[in-house]
């Protein structure tokens, strides 16, 4: 059998588009609001930054069960099969997920001889490229983990090993960034890995990757840190989604971490991460001090 030819697909945003429509009432819900434009782009180039990888082409939204990653309107030159260069738009986080799930203790053989255990990452502390991780003054020391991450394409429940990979759309770089002193005082990690922008994720989904030793790593400032491999991994992509859909329903467009076997070091306003993952790429982004809004109930 004829193995399919790897493919990017992206979530993005035209750079000549209507205005952001900022933040809604507290009270309005997804579906009514008044949402940023986004479309789904494919490449098909089998080298990133050559002439051909930088022609993308408007396809239809590879998650048709989810109306939060529903494309906006057509409009002229973005209709399906249009072709857009990459100079007219901006990266987004490859899908708005429902839940975004990170693998504790998942290194080597020591994280295989526990149990596989996961956490919840809220699903709105997703950012895309580009956009800042924002450390509150009080935060403490907050570490960055590249992962290789899948991205889940359709809904799914009681998978098994020989089914696992029917559930996987591909695989995009996660960030899994980590405030380490909350997580000493948080059973949970609620608070050290759900504060806002702290998963940043992106920039493409890779489909058909060979997931089974990918370098991964971090740049930190310019400087590169020690890398490692998803053979690293304690549990595989396939035992980790099949571990979750045995007590919840994954839905298209969750994000799965899968955890960081390599070097990390602390960040602060005014760095630089680079997260790395070989055969997909990497994802940039700034840190800076928080610039929350208040939002009153």
């Amino acid at each position: 059998m004829t193995s399919r030819l790897p493919r990017r697909i992206a979530r993005v945003r035209p750079l000549d588009g209507p205005p952001s429509a900022g933040q809604s009432s507290p009270d309005t819900s997804f579906t009514d609001q008044s949402l940023d434009e986004q479309y789904f782009v494919a490449n098909d180039a089998s080298v990133f930054d050559s002439a051909e990888g930088m022609q993308w082409t408007v396809i239809d939204s590879p998650f048709p069960a989810s109306r939060a990653n529903a494309n906006s309107p057509a409009r002229l030159g973005w209709e399906r099969g249009a072709v857009v260069s990459e100079d007219a738009f901006t990266f987004l986080a490859p899908s708005v997920p429902v839940n975004v799930f990170g693998m504790a203790h998942n290194t080597g053989q020591p994280g295989r001889d526990l149990p596989p255990q996961a956490f919840h990452k809220a699903a709105s502390s997703v950012i895309g490229p580009g956009e800042a991780i924002q450390l509150s003054p009080t935060v403490g020391y907050v570490d960055p983990e590249a992962e290789l991450t899948v991205v889940v394409g359709v809904a799914s429940r009681n998978l098994t090993l020989e089914t696992a990979r029917s559930a996987i759309l591909g695989y995009t770089i996660g960030n899994d960034v980590s405030a380490r002193d909350l997580q000493k005082t948080d059973e949970l990690w609620i608070s050290a890995k759900s504060q806002d922008t702290f998963t940043p994720a992106g920039p493409w989904i890779v489909t058909e990757l060979d997931h089974s030793d990918l370098s991964i790593g971090i740049i930190h400032n310019g400087t590169e840190l020690k890398a490692a491999s998803s053979a690293d991994l304690g549990w595989k992509v396939e035992e980790i989604l099949v571990y979750l859909t045995s007590f919840m329903t994954l839905q298209p467009g969750d994000l799965v971490l899968t955890g960081f076997p390599a070097e990390c070091a602390r960040i602060q306003p005014g760095d630089t991460v680079v997260c790395r993952v070989e055969g997909i790429g990497e994802l940039h982004n700034p840190v800076t001090g928080a610039s929350w809004e208040e939002h009153p109930a």
